[in-house]
């Protein structure tokens, strides 16, 4: 336990430190993140959050915000993906420390230059008391929330959206009013996305449902896809699908898009069909796996055993 704090606190502060650094370099203020720090002062001033259309998150992300509008923009939005992190790294190696390498992927790197929500959506997965954060970011919290469902996490999800009616009545409307500003792909309708039906073949395993939901959901870009590195469970699969991601990390490093589909597309390439293959690929390791029967000796003595057995009153 002692370690596993110890690497979570490392982690954290390394990535709150270079994301600040990120964004104190390229002037970006809070980037992401000062859309819930903006919103979380607005309420505290009593003004409507919702007075433009660029607001486009609910009001649950102006809760989560309120602990960080008393600091530099810079340095909120790098406390907060440090703590993010941390909280992931911590969930990550309850299953062993090779888990820690989903932070190789790309999403990850894309996420820390906007102090994305990402990772801390991604630790709502382990710990049922942060499931509530799903909700800042619905069009990929969902996903994570349906597969994740726990008594607590629900209850706290409960807790949060009451406590912001309280807030601000209103505010569902408003948001809802704001929707249509949102500039998006859906990877399951950009070509080759049809492809990503195929997870249907696995419809009992839990990743490939996760994969569904995500790819039906709404996204802007690479750094929304990093909820699916809950899929990789393998040192193999980890290091593999975080090897094909920086495929989009590439093409948008020579290429400005000129649509959302045409992230949309990429995301889908390099990150949504190497994690069908990590899908497929665990259905087909299952079917042929050898069933290992015992030796001609060894179903002699079971035999003797179970007679022995039967023999006794």
């Amino acid at each position: 336990m002692r370690l596993r704090i110890l690497v979570s606190t490392v982690i954290g502060i390394a990535s709150g430190m270079f994301c600040w650094f990120l964004l104190t370099h390229f002037h970006q203020g809070a980037a992401d993140f000062s859309w819930a720090i903006r919103a979380a002062k607005y309420l505290l001033a009593g003004k409507n959050p919702y007075d433009t259309p660029l607001e486009q998150y609910p009001m649950t992300a102006a809760l989560f915000g309120l602990p960080f509008v008393w600091m530099r923009p810079e340095v909120a939005a790098g406390a907060f993906y440090g703590i993010s992190s941390a909280l992931l790294a911590f969930g990550l190696t309850r299953y062993g420390y090779h888990r820690l390498l989903v932070f190789l992927a790309y999403p990850y790197w894309a996420g820390i230059l906007t102090a994305q929500w990402s990772p801390l959506i991604v630790a709502s997965a382990f710990f049922p008391l942060l499931l509530p954060v799903t909700m800042v970011k619905p069009q990929i919290g969902l996903p994570v929330a349906l597969t994740h469902l726990t008594r607590r996490g629900v209850i706290g999800c409960v807790v949060v959206v009451l406590l912001s009616l309280v807030v601000m009545p209103r505010w569902p409307f408003l948001w809802f009013g704001q929707l249509g500003y949102y500039e998006h792909f859906i990877p399951l309708l950009v070509l080759p996305g049809p492809l990503l039906a195929l997870a249907l073949w696995r419809y009992r395993d839990r990743d490939a449902i996760f994969l569904l939901l995500a790819a039906i959901m709404p996204e802007r870009w690479f750094f929304d896809a990093f909820i699916l590195w809950l899929i990789p469970k393998s040192r193999r699969e980890i290091l593999a699908t975080a090897f094909f991601s920086y495929g989009a990390g590439i093409w948008r490093w020579y290429h400005t898009p000129h649509s959302f589909t045409e992230v949309g597309r990429w995301t889908v390439v390099f990150i949504y069909l190497p994690m069908l293959g990590v899908v497929l690929w665990r259905g087909l390791a299952k079917r042929n796996k050898p069933v290992i029967l015992p030796t001609a000796a060894e179903s002699d003595s079971l035999g003797r055993g179970n007679l022995a057995g039967t023999s006794n009153p």
